[in-house]
């Protein structure tokens, strides 16, 4: 039986109850089921009697017991204890409980899944780093983060559209272009500009497609070398990201934005709305008008648009293309962002507390012998990628709330030990593997025979109920935007399976002559917990060995 279909035997029971006039309720549509903190409380627990005790005139405990009365006499449930003022604390039978094995793994790299976000349509967009120099160590919790963000979300229903916002206008050309010319020269960097070993390399990118650039003007040789290093830059950010095992739908230029003449439209269209008054010569959004501290200028005095103007273009062009959630990911020094967004979100006409979610990742540094080796005085994505490797940096990221400043050990992160946590979760998934190699060796085929009674171990009754668990982690965890829970979640599953590994054997010892269900039943549950952790780290974007 799974968490669903207990969740169903519930909703049943109560109906049972109204229709016999035993209590008058309106029946949720769903029911809920949790695993109890204690394994001594029973397999799951529900608090529907609580929560719906008021609206039936009634205690909660009296309705709790006519519940459990129906319950009892529900196939696969083996006892209902009645707990506290009206929890529900149920016991399912072996068989009942172990069945989940076989549907964890005839459902695959699907179990889990589900359309708890379904109909939401959501833009995420997340990293948007000046395109100007490698990713670095500011970058890669939210590259981490994000992308398993999308993960979650898709995992659970929802449209999502993965976006990297490219801040490919304004004074990024001059800095940038500066930057090389200087190299070029044998100078140091220019005031605000960049220096280190990808902007020599840049250098002689720019010098190969163009041999004259420093008999240039001085403008026009700015320009030529943004054009060379520019998309160099951006295919290097690119590469490093598709080695993170991170993935966008959508690359957008902001250079376009202004190209196409989005940002003056985008003024024009706020103006109509009534929230853009003229003063002192600029342009101004009132944004105070929706609780930001200060209005906004949207156009200088000089013509030229604001980034601020392009932010509020950008919002009204995800607006456009359909998004009706826009999620922004951003860096720790953008708490000023979250007012002056959700001000454009209110002014354009959207409800700020449904059309635009603003999260903020806090700082996050990574300690060890390789700290900043190669470029400058920064630490670069590829140099971690390189020096520790994408698994165990993205599988840290993730373990922890974005909203807490984090600091690691790389050369913890290195170990493989029990005290690292992605090699305890990566290993016990090889040990699965391993489990079945060895099995098949042995003769021992799932095909064969299955005997969910047979599962009557405690540490089986544990695991099973931790596998039932996960649909409802995955589910939270999207709901929520936090990945951390599905880490978590499979810790703890990894620390069941090795308890479990260590009391129960699948291949036959050398005291049983011949294979019987019970090895080719534990191969079902063997295999199951491999598929919930690999279906667990692929949510996390990181990979599961089979091998280690």
């Amino acid at each position: 039986m799974t968490p669903e279909e207990l969740a169903q035997a519930i909703h049943a029971a109560l109906t049972a109850v109204v229709d016999a006039g035993e209590a008058a309720l309106a029946v949720p549509a769903q029911v809920r089921v949790e695993r109890p903190r204690s394994r001594e409380h029973g397999d799951w627990a529900t608090n529907v009697a609580l929560q719906l005790a008021k609206g039936a005139g009634m205690p909660p405990r009296a309705l709790a017991d006519l519940l459990a009365a129906r319950l009892r006499q529900a196939p696969g449930i083996e006892a209902v204890d009645v707990a506290g003022p009206g929890f529900l604390n149920i016991t399912l039978e072996a068989a009942s409980a172990g069945e989940l094995a076989r549907t964890i793994v005839e459902t695959g790299a699907a179990y889990g899944t589900g359309e708890s976000e379904k109909g939401r349509v959501v833009n995420l967009e997340y990293i948007s780093a000046n395109p100007t120099g490698p990713l670095h160590i500011g970058h890669t919790r939210w590259a981490a983060l994000g992308d398993a963000m999308v993960r979650l979300l898709r995992a659970t229903g929802a449209e999502v559209t993965a976006e990297y916002y490219i801040n490919d206008a304004g004074g990024q050309v001059d800095k940038l272009g500066g930057s090389v010319l200087a190299s070029l020269r044998g100078e140091p960097a220019p005031e605000g500009g960049y220096a280190g070993a990808y902007v020599d390399e840049l250098a002689a990118a720019v010098q190969e497609a163009h041999p004259d650039i420093l008999d240039r003007p001085h403008d026009e040789a700015i320009e030529a070398a943004w054009e060379v290093a520019y998309p160099v830059q951006m295919g290097a950010i690119q590469a490093t990201l598709e080695q993170f095992n991170v993935h966008f739908d959508v690359w957008f230029s902001e250079r376009g934005l202004h190209a196409s003449g989005a940002v003056e439209q985008a003024v024009a269209r706020l103006r109509a709305q009534g929230h853009v008054d003229d003063r002192d010569g600029a342009t101004w959004l009132r944004t105070t008008d929706f609780g930001d501290d200060k209005d906004r200028v949207l156009i200088r005095a000089n013509g030229v648009p604001t980034y601020f103007a392009a932010d509020a273009a950008y919002y009204l062009s995800k607006k456009d293309r359909g998004f009706d959630e826009k999620i922004y990911l951003l860096g720790a020094d953008h708490h000023g962002y979250i007012n002056r967004l959700k001000a454009i979100a209110a002014a354009a006409g959207d409800d700020p507390e449904h059309n635009i979610e603003v999260k903020i990742g806090q700082l996050v540094d990574i300690g060890g012998e390789r700290m900043g080796k190669r470029r400058g005085n920064a630490v670069y994505l590829d140099d971690l990628l390189e020096w520790i490797g994408a698994d165990p940096v993205r599988y840290s990221l993730a373990r922890y709330p974005a909203d807490s400043p984090l600091s690691l050990d790389g050369e913890e992160l290195r170990k493989q030990t029990n005290d690292n946590p992605v090699f305890y979760v990566q290993y016990a998934h090889a040990r699965t593997a391993n489990v079945a190699r060895l099995a098949s060796e042995d003769g021992v085929r799932r095909a064969d025979g299955f005997d969910p009674a047979l599962l009557d171990d405690p540490t089986e009754a544990a695991l099973l109920a931790l596998l039932g668990d996960f649909p409802r982690v995955v589910a939270q965890a999207a709901h929520l935007l936090e990945p951390h829970r599905v880490a978590r979640y499979l810790e703890s599953l990894a620390a069941a399976y090795h308890k479990w590994y260590d009391t129960r054997r699948v291949r036959p010892g050398a005291d049983e002559p011949e294979v019987t269900d019970v090895h080719r039943t534990r191969l079902w549950l063997n295999d199951a917990t491999g598929q919930v952790l690999a279906n667990g780290l692929d949510l996390l974007g990181v990979s599961a060995p089979e091998r280690m």
